[in-house]
């Protein structure tokens, strides 16, 4: 699992070890380990370290001071360093080790912004360094100015981030633009919560965390992107004497006569997540076509009481003209079962609801939810602030909330927050959305009892919802990457992802029946 963390959170952690005066180590530990991935990233791509062009783009800060450092020991590797300095100082020690190691600086200025350009532009690496996870507001002046040159210059090297993007929040993934985006980004003791949101992760590339010494010291994280183990753990497996029912039953409230197919794609998503039992409620003329879309669909048009369900999936291909299955929507929410509810079932929700209550809004839906709980914030506002967008939805319904988006934010009203970025881009198509809905339904509908699937990633009481939608959203990512992949990067339809999404399963199962095999490889066999 990786977790993430505030600015403040680290620096918090750091203090410590800056009361023991190990404040250059720390830096040291975190320069050295931006130098290695330097080397990684230009042995990956073939370039020649000996007279590689490496340019630092320093501030004057503690974040300037690992990126010089850092510089010092890449012209120990050989390579030609040089250190464009943003401001009116420069870490002192840093500045020295870089100079002692043969690196040539110049300071920024208006006239000389022009040469520093070009040569930036030229590096075959540009290590970012200008601003550090205390900065708040993006950059100013020169700086600002130089940053917005070299992002429109046409560039050759690789883009290094040192700890974040400079202009990106650490605590909230905002960015104040101009933003250099990095192709990688070398965070230290922890990731930085900002880089596993929108629109931070858009600049910070693929994100390495080096370990200095200070995570001990680090509270738990407000933050988490669940990775392979984690997503082994959480699935659920039926036991040997398993049933239909005892697999779980999802009900499906969804598609109407102008979206029919958003009924199909639901339960095709929930029958690719392994419930037992998949139960519809629709129009009749939406249920003929589940029936020969999805022949194992008990489909009905009685009415929610009727039907004996573990979870309920509302929403999908609803318009608020569909008066029968709003009040179908109303009446899941108030069976006290747990619900996923999407799309438009969400404007017909009451203001206050429970964690076991998913909803899944993408910005422009959740932007509507919050004009409706008397809220201003419109769509442009949620995608530029999705960390904190999602977790004030989560806070002021009282439900779980799923953001969907290129990186997908789930928050439980308690905060806890997990951040998944499984997919691909082909994956904004219509009806995409519907399967996801249908993979949480399922997931939630075989949720069972604890059993320490969700302790062990953090999950308390409320946030257990959240771990199941996070663990949806990344199968529902991942499925629409495998579903590209097989043919060749191209794109998607959204059934396809329901197609895939067997396949992607059983690979993580394997990972936890592995880890299973290993544990047990020291028994005694049985004779």
């Amino acid at each position: 699992m990786i977790s993430a963390y505030t600015g403040t959170q680290v620096r918090t952690a750091e203090e410590p070890l800056l009361a023991d005066g190990l404040g250059d180590v720390l830096m040291q530990r975190a320069a050295h380990g931006l130098a290695t991935a330097v080397v990684h990233e230009l042995t990956a791509r073939g370039t020649r370290l000996n007279g590689a062009r490496v340019v630092v783009l320093a501030g004057k800060g503690n974040n300037g001071g690992d990126g010089l450092y850092a510089g010092a020991f890449l012209a120990g590797r050989g390579m030609r360093t040089t250190a464009v300095l943003t401001g009116d100082a420069a870490h002192p020690a840093g500045l020295a080790a870089f100079e002692r190691a043969g690196g040539r600086v110049h300071r920024l200025t208006d006239a000389a912004r022009p040469e520093l350009v070009a040569e930036t532009a030229r590096a075959d690496v540009v290590i970012d360094a200008v601003l550090g996870t205390g900065a708040k507001g993006g950059l100013r002046g020169s700086a600002a100015g130089l940053v917005e040159a070299v992002s429109d210059a046409d560039r050759r090297g690789v883009v290094v981030a040192c700890d974040l993007p400079s202009g990106v929040d650490a605590d909230t993934g905002e960015a104040s633009a101009p933003v250099l985006p990095a192709d990688v980004t070398v965070t230290f003791g922890g990731a930085k919560a900002g880089l596993l949101a929108d629109p931070g992760a858009d600049y910070a590339g693929r994100v390495l965390v080096v370990p200095i010494g200070i995570e001990e010291h680090l509270p738990q994280a407000p933050l988490r992107r669940l990775e392979d183990a984690d997503l082994a753990h959480l699935l659920p497996r039926p036991q040997r004497r398993a049933q239909k029912y005892s697999r779980g039953v999802l009900g499906v409230v969804a598609g109407s006569e102008d979206y029919p197919g958003a009924a199909v794609l639901a339960c095709r998503g929930a029958l690719a997540a392994g419930v037992g039992m998949v139960r519809y409620l629709g129009p009749s003329s939406v249920a003929d076509l589940v029936r020969q879309s999805c022949p194992e669909v008990v489909c009905s048009t009685g009415s929610v009481a009727d039907n004996r369900v573990q979870t309920w999936l509302v929403g999908s291909g609803m318009g608020p003209q569909d008066h029968e299955q709003l009040a179908r929507a109303r009446d899941a929410i108030d069976s006290g079962l747990p619900v996923v509810a999407d799309a438009g079932a969400l404007p017909a929700l009451p203001d206050t609801l429970a964690p076991h209550v998913v909803l899944t809004p993408h910005a422009g839906e959740l932007a509507s939810l919050f004009q409706r709980l008397g809220g201003g914030e419109d769509r442009e506002a949620v995608e530029a602030a999705t960390l904190g967008a999602v977790r004030q939805a989560a806070a002021r319904t009282g439900a779980t909330v799923l953001l969907k988006g290129a990186t997908t934010l789930v928050a439980a009203p308690s905060g806890s927050t997990f951040s998944q970025a499984d997919g691909t881009p082909w994956l904004a198509t219509a009806g995409s959305g519907d399967v996801l809905a249908g993979v949480i339904g399922a997931l939630l509908a075989q949720a069972g009892p604890d059993g320490g699937r969700f302790s062990a990633v953090g999950a308390g009481a409320d946030a257990r919802w959240a771990a199941l939608a996070a663990l949806g959203a990344a199968l529902h990512g991942r499925a629409g990457r495998a579903a590209s992949e097989a043919v060749f990067g191209g794109p998607i339809a959204a059934g396809g992802i329901a197609d895939a999404l067997p396949e992607v399963w059983g690979k993580v199962s394997m990972l936890s029946n592995y880890g299973a095999r290993k544990r047990n490889s020291h028994s005694q066999p049985l004779r």
